[in-house]
């Protein structure tokens, strides 16, 4: 069913919290909701538009030669005044208290499909509807006034922070304290050198009143949770007075770069972008929250965010979440712009996990972002992609992959005389499991860890593939010996007889049978050097302790050094964060090689397809419309790390999308 752009009806489910919800204010602050704008700046906060972390504001974006992001316009301060009273509307947290109140009259919020809250006042119901355009950096803020009582004013102060994302503005002399009228509004530019912010409304000849103030010991209860600083001065250079009419919008656009011509037909457009492709499940709900981490960098490159609020783009993340966000979607072009994005930054066959923005930062290093950027090609080629770009393009990067591997390079990379993949050092954990604390790995996996072996056999196997030709049979040849010298060792060196299932490293010495979920990896994939047997032994292995309604524990809870709870400090973090907490993107290979081995109507797939779509009821307690990074190990696995993350929310879909493709109704 198409929807039809201007209509008042809208088919989409909405995500919707009643008053009595609302009124929960301390868990109403853990519900998050992002609006990107698919350049990588976006406005993020929570229910009541109180900010609990340094991240939340109304518009942040990267600066104009694509350094480092900045908030700018951090939130407003809102009051409907009738005669001698204002009612607020907007809320702050502050140490022991928040001010206003504007919590204590919402009736509503509802995320369909941008965030909208409604506000009983009296006789009087004022709408505030937010949305971020895609393509521009900018924010579009709309109030309607309802009801039965007249003479009302709206009046908005704006607030600034204007620092590095992850910074924290203090109250200075520096800052700059005039604002400029620009007939509908003004521009403000409160550091020399930084971009001026254009606040425009839909009304001519706004009133304005320049009332300098600093808003102190603002606090993010969610940093202070964190072990982190929480507390900012946020200034506003004054206020804007509104005449309300019953039945009438008004509409403010704060921008960078430029102002926004027209605040009110640019929010009409956006709103009808987005109503023309209704979301009516689950399935759609995510290919809707995985739109928002597609971006394109200040070159025009197209990339991954890997998630909000804090995350850029990571190479591994992207390789990761591509096939889900795209190829769940039909987007083969998404996928492939993707691909030939990264191609430039393939230096001697790797991909940091850090690339485009600031290479120099990859102080983690990656030994596995090009062999997910392999796994992404693999995808690519079964779901049907140009196969000029496939030979000339990928290909050859394909092929510089494997003989950096096989040459040795980087992050302990080398092929052992059996033809396993050895990354890493005592010093560095160069996979996925990359936590560290002192300088030193939490998760020590140096040596041959058993996904990047599983994942390099694959690229073996796909280079044979990509050589079979009577023009290239001796290339196809020595890929294939290649593979069947790395498939004997794999083998030998992983499978545990006696437990009946896979180590989790091979140090050159002993196999670490600590019972990981890396090991799914060989199972799922359509090239592995396991058979059925051992398929179905690895995925009955994950499936008895590792697996939980939210996706697959990082660690056996029956081991001594399981941690069962994602919280605290940096440091508890980071002890806990591969200890036994549980990722859901892990849920995508599981699915995969559930699929594998089970008939479609076993009890085991039909119990799959029940934990995928209970992330409905996920999608409305954490980062709205979105899934997180991490849950607890220990029921009732509560939600934690970054509350919107892309590969969880594609690998997610990517099940769904598989349940589906296998006549299992996914959503």
């Amino acid at each position: 069913m198409q929807y039809a752009p201007g209509s008042t009806v809208d088919p989409r489910p909405t995500i919707h919290l009643d008053r009595e919800a609302c009124l929960r204010i301390e868990r109403a602050q853990h519900r998050e909701w992002i609006e990107a704008d698919g350049l990588g700046g976006f406005a993020s906060s929570t229910v009541h538009l109180c900010g609990t972390r340094r991240y939340h504001g109304l518009l942040s974006g990267h600066l104009p030669d694509g350094g480092k992001r900045h908030m700018f316009l951090a939130r407003l301060e809102e009051e409907l005044i009738g005669g001698e009273r204002a009612f607020p509307i907007s809320t702050c947290r502050y140490p022991d208290t928040f001010h206003p109140e504007g919590w204590t009259s919402i009736e509503s919020f509802e995320l369909n499909p941008h965030p909208c809250w409604t506000y009983r006042l009296g006789l009087a119901t004022l709408r505030r509807e937010i949305l971020v355009p895609r393509g521009q950096q900018a924010v579009l803020i709309r109030w309607t006034l309802s009801g039965e009582r007249t003479g009302l004013k709206l009046r908005v102060r704006p607030l600034f922070a204007v620092r590095a994302l992850d910074a924290l503005q203090l109250e200075n002399v520096d800052l700059n304290t005039r604002a400029h009228r620009n007939g509908r509004g003004i521009d403000y530019q409160p550091y020399e050198g930084l971009p001026t912010t254009h606040l425009v409304w839909s009304v001519d000849k706004p009133a304005f009143s320049a009332d300098p103030l600093w808003y102190r010991q603002i606090e993010y209860s969610q940093d202070i949770a964190r072990g982190y600083d929480g507390h900012e001065d946020q200034f506003a250079p004054g206020r804007f007075d509104l005449d309300l009419e019953l039945g009438q919008s008004v509409t403010l656009a704060a921008s960078l770069g430029g102002e926004v011509e027209d605040p009110s037909a640019l929010f009409d457009q956006e709103v009808a972008r987005r109503r023309a492709f209704p979301a009516t499940n689950l399935v759609e709900q995510l290919g809707e929250a995985g739109e928002k981490f597609l971006y394109k960098d200040s070159a025009g490159r197209p990339g991954i965010l890997a998630g909000f609020p804090w995350f850029e783009e990571w190479g591994r993340d992207t390789f990761i979440a591509l096939p889900g966000l795209t190829l769940s979607r039909g987007d083969l072009e998404g996928c492939r712009a993707v691909l030939a994005g990264a191609l430039p930054f393939l230096k001697n066959g790797l991909l940091p996990n850090i690339y485009g923005r600031d290479v120099a930062s990859s102080h983690y290093g990656s030994a596995d972002a090009a062999l997910w950027f392999s796994r992404a090609v693999r995808l690519y080629m079964q779901a049907g992609g140009d196969q000029g770009f496939i030979k000339g393009e990928l290909l050859p990067a394909l092929i510089s992959i494997a003989e950096a591997y096989l040459r040795g390079t980087d992050l302990g990379l080398r092929v052992d005389d059996e033809g396993l993949l050895f990354a890493g050092s005592e010093e560095l954990n160069a996979t996925w499991m990359d936590a560290q604390y002192g300088g030193e790995p939490v998760t020590p996996r140096a040596g041959a860890p058993v996904e990047l072996n599983a994942l390099w056999y694959a690229l073996l196997g796909s280079l044979e593939e990509l050589h079979e030709g009577e023009a290239m049979r001796e290339e196809a040849r020595r890929w294939r010996q290649q593979a069947d010298k790395t498939a004997e060792s794999f083998l030998r060196r992983f499978w545990l007889p006696d437990q009946r299932h896979l180590a989790d490293v091979w140090d050159g010495e002993r196999a670490d049978g600590t019972l990981r979920p890396n090991q799914i990896l060989a199972a799922a994939m359509d090239l592995s050097p396991l058979s059925i047997g051992k398929r179905t032994d690895v995925v009955a292995a994950v499936e008895s302790v590792l697996l939980t309604p939210r996706g697959l524990r990082t660690l056996d809870p029956r081991d001594e050094r399981y941690v069962g709870c994602y919280q605290g400090d940096s440091k508890a973090r980071d002890l806990a964060y591969h200890q036994g907490t549980v990722w859901p993107w892990l849920l995508g290979m599981f699915t995969e090689a559930s699929l594998r081995v089970r008939p479609v109507d076993s009890v085991h797939v039909r119990s799959l397809a029940e934990i995928l779509n209970d992330f409905a009821d996920h999608i409305t307690e954490h980062g709205l419309g979105s899934v997180a990074e991490v849950f607890d190990g220990d029921p009732p696995h509560r939600p934690a790390g970054c509350p919107a993350q892309a590969w969880s929310v594609a690998e997610v879909l990517r099940s769904l999308v598989l349940l589906e493709e296998h006549g299992i109704c996914g959503s």
